[in-house]
């Protein structure tokens, strides 16, 4: 796969290669049933955390370029414990690659009361920070609805925007509206994604295995148009 290939295949095939990107039979968060399943805990060492990290920096450089995200950002927020690893390999890219001075912040899941204290490690958030928040996948939007008052009663932070590695392109249970277009409602920033569900698929019909074969089979592609046609936005 050459460096001029579109993000979104380039991408899949990381996806692919790093097997994060699972086909089978899965029972989500949501409970629902899923044929394909996206394993964050697949980024296991040093190149793989790096190369996703450049991924999700790619992204905000053309989101901010295209103007739709901030052209100021403060500190990348991952929360605990996936995004960890997303937000600060998110800054070194960030300041690594495209120039960009960001910080990185994380939480604790419980406030520590020795030390330095507190909830949050990393960049202490203040009023009037620009804070960009990054995490893997969006199903149901709860990790932010999580995430959001935590980081307000900290600071009176902006929020300037959520950047995903993939969007499920999943409607929510009580509307029509998918998990991205109902957070960006309620909370009025962005919400994007280096790669959505049907884009990866796409391209994971022309990326080959070792023997050939397309990663994405008929079968494969079958059982996925029926999974968005049941849960599709």
């Amino acid at each position: 796969m050459t460096d001029t290939a579109s993000l979104d295949i380039r991408f899949t095939q990381f996806l692919l290669e790093s097997k994060a990107l699972k086909f089978g039979d899965f029972t989500l968060k949501s409970g629902r049933k899923s044929p394909y399943f996206i394993n964050a805990g697949a980024f296991d060492d040093g190149r793989k955390i790096a190369t996703l990290g450049a991924f999700y920096a790619e992204k905000i450089a053309e989101e901010i370029k295209a103007g739709r995200l901030s052209q100021h950002i403060d500190t990348v927020f991952g929360p605990a414990y996936k995004g960890i690893p997303l937000a600060v390999s998110t800054a070194i890219a960030l300041t690594g690659a495209h120039g960009m001075e960001v910080g990185y912040t994380f939480d604790r899941k419980e406030r520590k009361d020795h030390g330095d204290g507190g909830m949050m490690v990393g960049t202490q958030l203040e009023d009037g920070m620009k804070v960009l928040l990054v995490d893997d996948v969006m199903t149901a939007g709860t990790a932010v609805r999580e995430v959001v008052p935590k980081l307000r009663a900290e600071a009176d932070v902006e929020i300037v925007g959520l950047v995903l590695s993939v969007d499920r392109m999943e409607k929510t249970r009580d509307s029509d509206l998918s998990a991205v277009k109902a957070v960006e409602a309620e909370f009025g920033f962005p919400v994007l994604a280096i790669a959505n569900v049907r884009e990866i698929f796409e391209a994971g019909r022309h990326i080959a295995t070792a023997s050939g074969e397309p990663y994405v089979t008929e079968s494969i592609k079958t059982a996925a148009d029926a999974y968005l046609e049941r849960y599709g936005a």
